[in-house]
């Protein structure tokens, strides 16, 4: 049995590949017409192949459960079916990326120095300055070339009409762009006669793009300044990008207790031949566990006295502490405004809108529209502690409402967006699945954008949460 677009299950939702008409969409014609030559065994055979290819090059995330403490490795699930974007589409969408990272950055100086936006705009100021993530040892702090975020990986979705929306930014330690790279590597086995017909956009220039960002902000005179990874160790998440990263790249992988601060202020990493000056860390831990001097005192994977050497210069930290406060669903609802202000530009790619709960009147709206809302605490990331109005109980409701009414500054709530969709594999058929996009934005001395990002994709029926932690896949990402 083949495969037929006009049996696909057309939905209310924007379909990427296929129009309410049940027809291919102009960019997907050609992989279109490819996959309707193919039988249920022929989708079968190429699932089978990628997943041997994720296993062979031992590709895997991994998971926490409320059961157990110690992770499980999962084998990392990528959809064969590329997602497609159109280049001219792609060129706005990466304009308006540069555009919204770089008011970011200059809110977060702004924050830590004159602290102008706060006064002069309409913001709370109380959501910065009053944040966990608001740190005052960054007070006065002045950084190269003004950026606390030199990586940020920002959520887009497409909605109903066609067009992207910035869901959120992620501008502490984002995650995900190994997977990225290595859903190119295994598509490019799947399906290499698509690549060459598509004339696909190539993408791997971004370890060498992320190690010159890394570079840029070094303070040394150095041509060649000392760079190194520092991960929490193997049993963290994204350990599997860490050790990616650190090999693609050339540098060492190091934990907290291979770095030492000298006298002279100076950090220092171990190795056998003696101790190394290092001049930048690329960071995959948490503010509060970087140093016990500054953050959680009984944190073994920091290095003591790590921010007094990053204050002084002695050292570089990407991405900066402190820059979580602009990584703050409340602060999101602000962006638009901060381009505004800091740019004198109008906003490239729209938010979405976002109902601040501390504020009564949009507190009653979002209650009494309840189920058309998508609730979301504020500091939260991967999916955790989302919930969907039209998918609550009564009781989940209620509880849902006491949880605000208890501290409504750590919730924002946003109308529920009908997420774009495109065909996944689902086992017998294919089946429209809905789905997001990670771009990742390098920002130190240039700025640089990937070409496209990580697709996640929901693999369950009618779920619209796409998270690996929470049962969604992946998707390679088409820029075409």
């Amino acid at each position: 049995m083949k495969i037929s677009w006009k049996k696909y299950p057309s939905s209310s939702f924007y379909d990427e590949y296929v129009t309410p008409q049940n027809t291919l969409r102009g960019h997907s014609k050609k992989i279109g017409t490819f996959l309707e030559s193919l039988s249920i065994e022929d989708l079968k055979e190429i699932n089978l192949a990628t997943e041997t290819a994720i296993k062979s090059m031992g590709i895997s995330f991994r998971v926490y459960s409320d059961e157990a403490d110690d992770g499980q490795d999962r084998m990392w699930p990528l959809d064969f079916i590329p997602r497609l974007i159109r280049q001219t589409e792609w060129q706005q969408v990466e304009k308006g990326l540069k555009q919204r990272v770089k008011a970011l950055n200059m809110f977060i100086e702004d924050c830590y120095n004159k602290q102008n936006f706060l006064n002069e705009s309409d913001i709370d100021k109380s959501l910065v300055l009053d944040s966990p993530a608001y740190k005052k040892y960054c007070v006065d702090v002045k950084l190269k070339h003004n950026t606390w975020s030199h990586i940020c990986g920002s959520d887009l979705i497409k909605a109903q009409d066609g067009k992207f929306y910035v869901l959120e930014d992620n501008l502490r330690v984002p995650s995900g762009v190994s997977y990225m790279l290595e859903n190119r590597m295994i598509m490019k086995r799947v399906f290499p006669e698509l690549f060459y017909q598509y004339g696909v956009t190539p993408i791997d220039a971004y370890p060498t793009k992320l190690y010159e960002t890394l570079a840029s902000v070094s303070n040394s005179r150095s041509k060649n300044p000392e760079i190194v990874l520092l991960t929490p160790g193997m049993f963290n998440s994204a350990y599997y990008e860490h050790s990616f990263l650190a090999q693609q790249m050339g540098i060492d992988l190091v934990e907290g207790r291979d770095l030492i601060i000298g006298k002279e202020g100076f950090v220092y990493k171990k190795t056998i031949e003696g101790l190394v000056k290092v001049d930048v860390i690329y960071r995959r831990i948490d503010d509060d566990y970087l140093d016990p001097d500054q953050g959680n005192p009984k944190s073994a994977i920091g290095v003591k006295g790590l921010i007094k050497a990053w204050q002084q210069k002695k050292v570089a930290i990407v991405n900066s502490p402190g820059c979580g406060i602009a990584d703050d669903k409340a602060v999101y609802a602000f962006v638009p405004k901060m381009i505004k202000y800091f740019l004198n530009e109008e906003p490239i790619i729209r938010n979405i809108k976002t109902f601040l709960l501390t504020n009564k009147e949009h507190r009653d709206h979002v209650f009494n529209n309840f189920k058309d809302m998508v609730i979301k605490p504020v500091a939260e990331s991967g999916g955790y502690g989302i919930v969907i109005g039209k998918n609550c109980s009564r009781s989940e409701k209620d509880s849902t409402i006491r949880k605000i009414m208890n501290n409504p500054r750590n919730f924002v709530a946003q109308p529920l967006i009908s997420l774009s969709t495109t065909p996944t594999y689902s086992g017998e058929s294919l089946e429209p699945r809905h789905l997001d996009l990670r771009p990742f934005i390098l920002s130190g001395e240039k700025q640089y954008v990937t070409v496209g990002g990580l697709t996640r994709v929901a693999l369950k029926k009618g779920s619209t949460v796409v998270n690996s932690s929470q049962g969604g896949g992946s998707k390679d990402t088409w820029i075409v």
